[in-house]
């Protein structure tokens, strides 16, 4: 019997295509996101150009720009390789840069949020926009404390960004930095938050600082810092730099305060702080020790100043300070900058320890007046709070006039220095103090450093302290 070979066509199925790779998908849906918010908030982000008063060697127009521009010595001081200040060869029209966004909108046209340091010898400010159009704007108001400045400009059909709530962005989330450093008009660079409420840098009188790895260089000063959304989380403000270059350590103002500032810039012009009347110091081990604490949470009461809010409600000197409305006080600076923001008038509760026991007491605000608390400028820029000497203590010295260090933030200026409490302090600037209000005001009017003369544990020396 035959067999029958059935023969069936042979079909060739195409092979199984892969997959794409996860890891390479969620990176591009990564660069996806930022190109999303680079989209999103460039119409809204400005580069300000601003023409300053004064005989200025024109930054812009010299040799060696902007390697010799005040803005770029902000960041890197006059350490930068190679970097001297060139001989004047002619009185010029001096330019300064910076960045800067839309936040509202008013009657008379749009506002734009920038730093003070950006605007603050300004005879002239222009604003361009990504777009190319450009407009005259107009001072609405600044605060040097904070460094927060307020542009209004004759324009009704821009986008504005969005505010986020800083408190609630966390450490590591993805940020996203938009601005023109170097004048390279809207530049974008990412990073991640790399921690949160950043105090006692010397940069401001008033810090809380974002800490980011985005990269922010001379020129992104008043730009907005992003979350992936395309809210504002902070204003890039300052870096932080040993080698005269970038190294991953920038630092921009929370949105929060930002906002609370430019709110009330807009409405009234002007910046209307609270006051409590408190001289602080950090908890150390030691002190907590001493004060037979169980840690060193909160901050130590040094001082509480005479007639003041917060000795009218009975905190006393010795107290340690836990929380302010709830709210856990971390640091001097934290007690301050929410001290500062209370209104006037309005009643705040101070949780604290006294011999052991915790107590809630409630401080009605006062306003911060620019003479109170004493020694307020003096603990901003220098990171030191200072009383005035006792009698004893001026005869112990062989002097007529001191002032006495009660208090020194942990990495500020006057810790870098040796500065101690219990320091007297002789003379500022060549000019002998002998009050709190004496020393304020001579730092308040010191450009970019002051000259002490101290005595400490009986040896006189003296110490330069720098914050520019």
């Amino acid at each position: 019997m035959k067999r029958l070979i059935l023969l069936l066509p042979l079909f060739l199925l195409p092979a199984p295509v892969p997959a794409g790779d996860p890891a390479v998908d969620s990176l591009r849906q990564t660069g996806k996101a930022f190109s999303s918010v680079a989209k999103k908030v460039a119409p809204a982000v400005v580069f300000i150009q601003v023409e300053e008063k004064g005989d200025g060697e024109g930054m812009a127009e010299r040799e060696g720009w902007p390697f010799h521009d005040d803005l770029f010595r902000r960041f890197f001081g006059d350490d930068f390789p190679g970097l001297s200040r060139p001989a004047p060869r002619q009185k010029r029209r001096a330019i300064g840069q910076g960045s800067g966004f839309v936040f509202a909108h008013g009657e008379a046209g749009a506002y734009v949020l920038t730093n003070h340091h950006v605007i603050e010898k300004a005879r002239r400010i222009r604003v361009r926009f990504q777009d190319g159009r450009e407009f005259v704007a107009r001072l609405k108001g600044a605060d040097a404390k904070s460094d927060v400045a307020v542009l209004e400009i004759p324009a009704r059909d821009l986008p504005a960004l969005k505010w986020a709530d800083s408190a609630a962005l966390d450490v590591g989330e993805w940020v996203v930095a938009l601005g023109n450093p170097f004048g390279l008009s809207h530049t974008l660079t990412t990073g991640v938050v790399s921690a949160k409420g950043r105090t006692s840098l010397g940069i401001n009188d008033y810090e809380d600082f974002i800490q980011t790895d985005a990269a922010i260089n001379p020129g992104n000063s008043g730009g907005p810092l992003l979350n992936l959304d395309g809210e504002v989380v902070g204003v890039n403000t300052a870096i932080f730099s040993r080698s005269g270059g970038y190294m991953g350590v920038g630092f921009a103002i929370p949105s929060n305060l930002a906002r609370a500032i430019a709110e009330q810039l807009v409405r009234d012009g002007k910046v209307v702080r609270g006051y409590i009347g408190l001289g602080v110091q950090p908890l150390t081990p030691d002190l907590a020790e001493a004060l037979n604490l169980r840690d060193t949470r909160g901050v130590l009461v040094s001082r509480v100043n005479p007639d003041s809010p917060a000795e009218r409600a009975g905190i006393r000197a010795g107290d340690v300070l836990l929380s302010m409305d709830g709210a856990p006080l971390q640091d001097g600076g934290h007690y301050r900058n929410r001290a500062a923001q209370a209104k006037p008038g309005s009643q705040v509760g101070i949780g604290l320890l006294r011999e052991g026991r915790r107590m809630e007491i409630p401080v009605t605000v006062a306003r911060l007046e620019e003479d109170d608390p004493p020694g307020a400028v003096s603990a901003a820029r220098l990171g030191l709070a200072v009383r005035a000497a006792s009698a004893e203590e001026l005869r112990r010295l062989g002097v007529a006039r001191a002032v006495v260090v009660v208090s020194v933030e942990p990495g500020s200026l006057a810790a870098m220095a040796g500065i101690a409490p219990g320091t007297a302090i002789l003379e500022a600037n060549r000019r002998a103090v002998g009050s709190p209000a004496e020393f304020a005001a001579v730092v308040g009017e010191a450009e970019d450093g002051v000259l002490l003369r101290l005595v400490d544990k009986g040896r006189t020396r003296q110490v330069s302290l720098r914050w520019r």
